[in-house]
């Protein structure tokens, strides 16, 4: 349904079924597939992609050019995924020539303010809760959770299953199944109430706390708990997973947990 008051540029592509309401701008470029609501006074620019039965709130603003002093008009693009709710005023702008596209995975929920930058590559079923903002080319793994007003630094990967406090300043790469919070961001936990929910059996999870209780609380440095993980610990699909994201880490993972009264003394 295509309202009278609402601009669709001809040379968009709209599938017959997706609704449409009044003061929705739709630029030239432009791909909507079956299934997908468009509130009011909602703005598709160039290039962006939309897959089905996605619902944008109004106010949102979606493929907007990136806010990157590099961008030299070069022409990249927005994928999002099926099943996606945008809310009220999200912004996500779309790619730069280094990686020409930002991806969004189907079944997220983007709360209300969220803002994601170029080139960001977001999983499946990822939440980033209201005024979460992401820099540019961050990578946030299946499942994670970003608590509201979180600010996430350029080039930070966030990994599956993961969950972050509101409010955190992630200057750093959050490991899969873990929790994270406090300033400046640490380890919280084994984010066990989210794997539980999602059908992970108690072994597997006791596992991932056990490779967490050597990284993170013995004492250990990250390299000498990897050489222990890797020695001692039974092989598991989440033990390989945890190694190889601080293999690949590019920033440094998140710190350990410390105690406020250790916080103090050491300064």
């Amino acid at each position: 349904m295509n309202q009278p008051l609402a601009y669709v540029h001809p040379q968009a592509k709209i599938a017959p079924n997706v609704v449409i309401e009044p003061f929705v701008n739709i630029e030239k470029n432009v791909i909507v597939d079956e299934g997908t609501w468009i509130g009011s006074n909602v703005t598709i620019m160039e290039g962006a992609r939309i897959g089905k039965n996605c619902r944008i709130f109004p106010g949102a603003v979606i493929s907007a050019i990136p806010q990157d002093l590099k961008f030299d008009g070069e022409e990249t693009i927005v994928k999002i995924g099926n099943n996606v709710t945008i809310r009220e005023f999200v912004t996500i702008n779309r790619g730069t020539k280094a990686n020409m596209e930002t991806v969004i995975g189907n079944n997220c929920l983007l709360m209300a303010y969220v803002h994601i930058a170029h080139d960001c590559i977001l999983g499946n079923n990822v939440i980033l809760a209201n005024a979460a903002t992401l820099a540019g080319h961050i990578n946030i793994g299946d499942w994670a959770i970003v608590g509201g007003l979180a600010a996430v630094h350029q080039f930070v990967h966030i990994g599956t299953h993961s969950m972050i406090s509101g409010g955190s300043m992630v200057r750093k790469d959050v490991p899969p199944y873990a929790k994270a919070g406090r300033e400046p961001l640490s380890f919280a936990g084994v984010n066990s109430i989210g794997l539980r929910r999602r059908g992970f059996p108690n072994d597997r999870i006791n596992d991932i706390q056990e490779i967490y209780r050597f990284l993170f609380l013995k004492g250990l440095n990250v390299t000498q708990a990897v050489r222990y993980i890797e020695r001692n610990l039974t092989a598991t699909f989440e033990r390989d997973e945890i190694l190889s994201f601080i293999a690949n880490s590019q920033r440094g993972i998140m710190k350990g947990y410390t105690r406020v009264k250790d916080r103090n003394l050491a300064s």
